[in-house]
């Protein structure tokens, strides 16, 4: 399990560029990871919204913003498209790095049991250290807390 202050170990994932996305690829700069349940849902569409909104806050930060969820590469691609999102969606189908990360549990939804993503979010800094996680996400706010965070690590 992830641990604050401590380095986080290289991960990869299928990305939305066509690529695949790793965290030592990107080192030299801070990692924003956000995990969500699920493309195109009213939740994940409005944080996903609030990101883009303020990419080019993080990008001035030194970020990088990417989003996570089990949904698979063409469902991502509809999702960025649709949104215009100008940040990569990872694919984790597989839910490795859902594991690596302890983002999935048991969530009530109509009544019934079903595992799925809690939305989360992490920042990793540049030299690859876990600085600050947040589990429960409620989004109205969430990414102002997020931008707030960064800027206390380029001080």
């Amino acid at each position: 399990m992830l641990a604050i202050n401590h380095p986080v170990e290289d991960f990869s994932l299928p990305s939305t560029d066509n690529a695949v996305f790793s965290l030592s690829a990107n080192a030299g700069k801070h990692l924003i990871i956000y995990f969500y349940p699920k493309d195109d849902t009213p939740g994940c569409t409005l944080e996903g919204q609030d990101f883009r909104d303020h990419l080019h806050e993080f990008t001035e930060k030194n970020c990088i913003v990417v989003g996570v969820s089990r949904d698979n590469l063409k469902s991502h691609q509809c999702f960025k498209e649709k949104m215009q999102f100008p940040f990569e969606l990872l694919s984790d189908e597989d839910e490795t790095i859902c594991n690596l990360f302890g983002v999935m549990k048991m969530k009530n939804m109509y009544g019934k049991q079903v595992r799925g993503i809690e939305r989360s979010t992490f920042v990793i800094d540049a030299q690859g250290i876990l600085r600050k996680e947040w589990r429960g996400v409620k989004v109205p706010g969430h990414v102002q807390e997020v931008l707030d965070f960064v800027t206390t690590l380029n001080q």
